[in-house]
């Protein structure tokens, strides 16, 4: 079995973009997003690689969280079950739209997230309020 180059340029953009989520604490999907979309993979393929490797390092995040004691219960409850829900509908619409069609609004929101990261980072952007429907952030975060 022949490992090809494009495997290792994976590696590389993983390994550089979970450095990046692990200090500012996000980001991981953004970056990997925005290069393997310019790499000209297809929008489908970039989401499910991008959320299987997520699965992984977030959930041994989560984990960690749970043991120390830093999940709120409440709130992961209200989140978690329409934040399934929203990532099954959007994958199932990210498979039946045409990827050269879905490809620019794509771009434009990841443009609009990095923007949001980097204020958040520089500490521009802070919420004001608690967030009142969360269930509705769940479903289309």
């Amino acid at each position: 079995m022949e490992l090809g180059s494009e495997f290792y340029w994976f590696i590389l953009i993983g390994l550089g973009a979970q450095l990046v989520d692990g200090a500012l604490g996000m980001a991981f999907g953004l970056i990997s997003s925005s290069i393997l979309l310019s790499m000209g993979l297809p929008p489908a393929a970039v989401s499910a690689s991008i959320h299987t490797a997520e699965v992984f390092t977030t959930g041994a995040s989560g984990v960690s969280h749970l043991v120390a004691g830093n999940v709120d219960r409440r709130l992961f409850l209200r989140l978690a079950l329409p934040g399934a829900v929203g990532g099954v509908v959007g994958a199932y619409v990210l498979t039946q739209l045409p990827g050269e069609f879905i490809r620019p609004f794509i771009y434009c929101y990841l443009l609009v997230l990095a923007i949001f990261i980097l204020l958040r980072a520089a500490g521009r952007l802070m919420p004001a309020q608690e967030v009142k429907r969360v269930p509705v952030l769940g479903f289309f975060a």
